[in-house]
């Protein structure tokens, strides 16, 4: 049994440790309940691949390629995405603990209900993602891009958005009181609801 960061224990039913794959292409493979520790994915190419319910333990997804795989109800604890792309893939229910995330790239997919808490985000791009519901709270994403996510019901108390690109994202869910915002760069339909969240009434300028 692996223990679930933050949750219940992830149980699994295989153990493979410190296995290399270094730069191999691993699309297309199937794992579920495997817990892998010390697995070397770097610059892997993975073309639909799917993991379910799987650990990752101190793991490197170093430039690594990843297009509509799948890593559902996975727990990644003290693994490394340095310069790591995610096109169009699920890991729905996933769970991130003490993970590096510097130059991560994810464009699209679905990435709801996923635990992210504390995460510095400062040097990833996420773009066009789906991210319902997902624990975002404490993360620090000071100019990081953010762009056309649905960030609708996320968890984002004491998140810090400082300076980061946020437009066309769905901030329905931010709290401007509890999130800090400074310098982000939002779009008008936008600043309209976090002046909302703010108990504010936006009105037509008062004739003259």
């Amino acid at each position: 049994m692996a223990d679930r960061a933050g949750g219940e224990p992830l149980p699994t039913e295989t153990e493979i440790r410190q296995a290399d794959w270094y730069g191999e292409d691993i699309s297309g493979q199937k794992h579920t309940r495997v817990a892998f520790v010390g697995l070397d994915l770097t610059e892997v190419t993975d073309d639909g691949a799917v993991f379910t319910e799987c650990t990752f333990r101190d793991a490197k997804f170093n430039l690594s390629r990843h297009t509509d795989a799948a890593f559902l109800n996975c727990a990644f604890i003290g693994c490394s995405f340095f310069d790591a792309t995610f096109t169009d893939c699920k890991l729905v229910g996933s769970r991130f603990e003490r993970c590096a995330f510097d130059l991560l790239t994810v464009s699209g997919g679905d990435w709801s209900f996923i635990a992210l808490p504390g995460a510095d985000l400062s040097r990833a791009t996420l773009d066009g993602t789906r991210l319902r519901e997902a624990d975002l709270t404490g993360v620090r994403a000071v100019d990081a891009t953010l762009r056309h996510l649905d960030l609708s019901a996320a968890e984002l108390y004491e998140a810090d958005f400082s300076g980061a690109d946020l437009r066309g994202s769905d901030l329905s869910a931010v709290d401007p009181r509890t999130v800090e915002l400074t310098g982000a760069q939002v779009d008008v339909a936008q600043a309209v609801v976090l002046v909302t969240a703010l108990g504010l009434r936006v009105r037509p300028d008062a004739p003259e």
